[in-house]
């Protein structure tokens, strides 16, 4: 295991000879060079906005139960979700680990933020991470109605479908993602 640790983390931070920062990316920042087709969203789109690949490849569960609760945040509050992330390409994904490697410097400290494009809920469209802080905060206080549970201590923006939560809760979260026992396959 530690061999094949090393062979990953080698290559990792070989392949991560780039100009961007994982600080842009988790902002959704894009220029006009960047493609959605890998699922790259700029900033302020909706969970209403089918034309981008990184809604429109979403779980049809986890998307209608992400709508019902924007629209009900909307009518209540005033408040309006976006996504920062939602589907993500095995490519894209392989891209967000290796700047998460430049950034955080070894492939441990990076794993508590970016899963592999093997472990990611993003890529099999089953998380989504909304956009603004009142957003994430009316999630956190109601999300629980719509299924909708935050999954990490340290991402109050990622959320996964939990079609149970409404009659007996939302599981327990996990410190980061390198607690989470689907990280570790």
């Amino acid at each position: 295991m530690t061999v094949v640790a090393a062979v990953v983390l080698a290559f990792v931070v070989f392949q991560s000879s780039n100009e961007f920062s994982l600080s842009s990316t988790f902002s959704s920042q894009s220029d006009s060079t960047t493609s959605d087709s890998g699922g790259d969203l700029p900033e302020g789109v909706s969970v209403f906005d089918d034309e981008y690949a990184g809604v429109a490849n979403l779980d049809p569960a986890l998307l209608a139960a992400v709508r019902d609760a924007a629209t009900d945040a909307e009518a209540a509050r005033g408040i309006e979700f976006s996504v920062n992330s939602g589907w993500r390409s095995r490519d894209y994904q392989d891209q967000l680990l290796r700047e998460a490697v430049s950034e955080y410097g070894t492939l441990e400290e990076a794993s508590r933020w970016v899963a592999t494009p093997d472990t990611s809920s993003h890529v099999s469209g089953d998380a989504i991470d909304i956009g603004g802080p009142q957003a994430a905060d009316w999630l956190s206080e109601h999300g629980r109605k719509y299924g909708l549970c935050q999954t990490y201590l340290n991402e109050s923006w990622h959320y996964e479908l939990h079609t149970e939560a409404p009659d007996v809760g939302c599981p327990r979260m996990y410190a980061d993602p390198t607690h989470d026992p689907r990280m570790q396959q």
